[in-house]
């Protein structure tokens, strides 16, 4: 090879260097950044360094991401550079290197990219998978009175309960779910126990709750409580003599139904239907996913939820920091906000029986499948908590009581 071809190839390959140096400078000098101080010691900065690794891979040419570590000592001046108060510190620059917002403290990926959004600044998002359904799948062919009140249910003729009023009865499928309507009364109660009349299990025929005599157990299978009315208390000895349980009257029943409640709406739940929630290391529970959620609002403090899917059982879990989602496992969890249409035409909540997290679309795709009847859209968790944490004290002291369910 002759000098002058040698010099050519050189000089191709030092030009190929510098177009290779030049295009990530020209491209930076094109995209905003995000700056995140902080330090790799206190625990909201800890929980800020996976979203902020996620923006790194997926934004990668659309958006700088950096962090400083500002408690180590070689970066300890950047600190009084920036104007840093606590940290972490977040600061959104424009691709000119202007300053536009900052933010203090924990925030979560989906604010992050809100913000950009609302900055002008359009990252290039991918659209959220949507689903949605506005019209029940099949036709709901069952008469008023087999369908519970509440839950919307099937109702088991042998577990039925009855609550006569002046505006006609009140049909719900078992004595558990009587209980969370009680719960959640705003009317005074006095009087209201001599309303309610329960499924007599011997013959099934209808009495007077107060006056029966109940057999409760536990199913060894899910763990959860089972209750048997009965008219006669030897009916009700026999059927304990061949199946178990505890024979209990009417005010321990009571007892035992409304000892775990909602820490949102104050509800009974039985732990075994409910969401875990952690408050700071106190338990509590939630009666459904986004109830669960509310409890953030309600408290004003970090929480940790565990919300069984509502298909498989799989527990996901999420934790919040500051009012947004800190967390999710898995990541790929989708909420359900079921829904239902008033006589005027608008959409508000179908109530917490409606409600629910799933691991993935494809499992609330399936839910929806073998529950036809459902109305509502997917959300995602983030949302779930962002409308809770919308709601004021009013609302929240309201909210899932009978004819005052909150948001409307």
């Amino acid at each position: 090879m002759g000098s002058r071809t040698v010099g050519s190839f050189r000089a191709v390959v030092l030009a190929a260097g510098l177009l290779a140096v030049a295009a990530p400078m020209a491209l930076a000098a094109q995209t905003p950044k995000l700056l995140d101080l902080g330090s790799k010691a206190c625990i909201p900065c800890k929980m800020m360094a996976p979203i902020l690794e996620e923006l790194t891979k997926e934004y990668a040419g659309r958006l700088q991401v950096e962090f400083i570590d500002v408690w180590i000592k070689e970066n300890a001046a950047k600190g009084k550079e920036y104007g840093i108060k606590a940290i972490p510190t977040q600061i959104f620059f424009a691709p000119d290197g202007k300053e536009l917002w900052r933010h203090e403290g924990f925030i979560s990926k989906e604010d992050i990219l809100a913000k950009w959004k609302e900055l002008g600044f359009d990252l290039g998002v991918a659209a959220a998978p949507t689903i949605e359904r506005w019209e029940a799948a099949a036709k709901d062919t069952r008469g008023k009175d087999q369908i519970c009140t509440l839950s919307d249910a099937d109702i088991d003729p042998k577990t039925a309960v009855v609550v006569r009023t002046d505006k006609g009865d009140v049909r719900l499928r078992d004595l558990h779910t009587y209980f969370i309507l009680y719960s959640c009364l705003t009317e005074d109660r006095t009087g209201f126990e001599r309303k309610v009349f329960v499924t007599d299990d011997a013959t099934g025929n209808l009495i007077a709750a107060p006056e029966a005599t109940y057999l409760q157990g536990v199913d060894e299978a899910t763990g959860r409580p089972w209750i048997r009315a009965f008219a006669d208390r030897a009916a009700a000895t026999a059927a304990m003599r061949r199946s178990g349980g505890s024979l209990v009257a009417w005010s321990a029943l009571k007892t035992n139904e409304l000892s775990h409640r909602c820490g949102f709406c104050d509800r009974a739940v039985y732990p075994q239907d409910a969401a875990e929630i952690l408050i700071e290391g106190v338990q509590s529970w939630g009666c459904c996913a986004h109830c669960a959620m509310g409890v953030a609002a309600r408290t004003g403090k970090d929480i940790e939820v565990r919300q069984p899917d509502g298909l498989t059982g799989e527990i996901i879990t999420v934790k919040t920091l500051g009012g947004s989602v800190a967390s999710i496992e898995p990541k790929t969890a989708v909420a359900w906000f079921g829904k239902r249409r008033t006589a005027d035409g608008t959409w508000v909540s179908a109530g917490c029986f409606h409600q629910g997290f799933f691991t993935t679309p494809e499992n609330l795709h399936k839910w929806l499948d073998a529950h036809p009847f459902e109305t509502g859209e997917m959300i995602t968790i983030q949302q779930s908590l962002a409308d809770k944490m919308k709601l004021t004290p009013q609302q929240i002291q309201k909210a899932c009581k009978i004819g005052e369910c909150a948001p409307k």
